[in-house]
């Protein structure tokens, strides 16, 4: 990074989203910015607003609603995401004077010049002199972090052959369709893997995937090199990750294909019935970069640059900061 993370471990940092259980929406967002804290080496107050209405009908537009813990004393930095948020992003920042460096994740949806730094992936074509645009999106991972999780499973996994290749299966979500169809096509796929190549398989299904299509990927791999979690203990994910050669991942996800390409192995993209232009420019992109190849049910192997938007954000912001106290 651009600047010792040690001189902004002593600096207050908020972390503002939404009660999920109130909005909806996903839990994806609070953990972009735990990563980009994390990378900060700070340790962060996460905030969670509920506005009532007709606030939360006018956010991100409107202003913000009376909420318990939004007072002074500011902090030094505050890190919002999510649509409720914005609202009290922009009423922190005037109310601080400017002393807080304000920092949004994701398309504010109102104009980027009422922060000091927007971060949004590529993919939205946000612009802006204080937009920061990456191809993958910030995440919690770390080499550590992956390394110890891959010693965690190991005795789940360590039976399996090399090469192997950790699956990542998401699901039916707005804009693609995983159907019983392509599970047949997915699971038909994944055993031509162990069959032609003698790849061991670490398999991970998400709430998505469905139970029959999870059902049907398990039937063609039984009796294989494979290991496929049930659902039972702590999420194995991340240790897959950790201990793969190569990831095959569905399309239907950016942060799960964006996590893949932060650890520089080669990540096969399982292509779903659907799309929409955002995910298909999120796609092309990742290829065009080599991180990603589309799944054919063939293994090859590349090296390329691993995506790291967790550190590009953590050192734009180090710098908005440094540039400020210089002013």
């Amino acid at each position: 990074m651009t600047e010792t993370t040690s001189s902004a471990s002593a600096m207050e940092c908020w972390i503002l989203t939404h009660d999920i259980a109130a909005f909806g929406g996903m839990t994806g967002f609070e953990v972009q910015a735990l990563g980009v804290a994390e990378a900060l080496n700070v340790t962060p107050v996460v905030k969670r607003v509920k506005p009532c209405a007709p606030y939360s009908w006018l956010a991100p537009w409107g202003p913000a609603a009376p909420a318990e813990g939004i007072a002074p004393p500011w902090p030094d930095l505050l890190i919002a995401s999510g649509r409720q948020s914005i609202p009290y992003a922009r009423m922190i920042r005037r109310r601080s004077g400017g002393r807080t460096f304000v920092v949004v994740l994701q398309d504010p949806r109102v104009s980027p010049r009422q922060f000091d730094l927007v971060w949004a992936p590529a993919h939205d074509r946000l612009q802006g002199a204080n937009v920061l645009s990456t191809l993958t999106s910030p995440h919690r991972l770390t080499r550590e972090k992956l390394a110890a999780e891959a010693r965690r499973i190991e005795p789940l996994v360590g039976h399996l052959p090399r090469p192997r290749v950790a699956v990542l299966l998401g699901g039916t979500n707005a804009v693609y369709t995983f159907s019983e169809d392509a599970a047949r096509r997915i699971g038909a796929q994944l055993a031509g893997l162990v069959d032609h190549h003698q790849a061991g398989l670490m398999v991970t299904p998400s709430r998505r995937t469905g139970e029959a299509q999870a059902h049907i990927i398990a039937e063609h791999l039984a009796g294989k090199s494979a290991f496929i979690w049930d659902g039972t203990g702590e999420n194995p994910y991340f240790g897959m990750l950790g201990q793969a050669d190569a990831i095959v991942v569905t399309c239907d996800s950016v942060n799960m294909v964006g996590e893949a390409a932060s650890t520089g192995k080669p990540v096969y993209v399982i292509e779903l019935e659907g799309g929409s232009p955002k995910f298909r420019r999120f796609l092309d992109a990742m290829y065009a970069h080599g991180a990603a190849r589309p799944f054919v049910g063939q293994l090859e192997s590349w090296e390329y640059e691993p995506l790291n938007a967790t550190h590009e954000i953590a050192d734009a912001i180090l710098r908005g900061m440094a540039a400020r106290r210089k002013r």
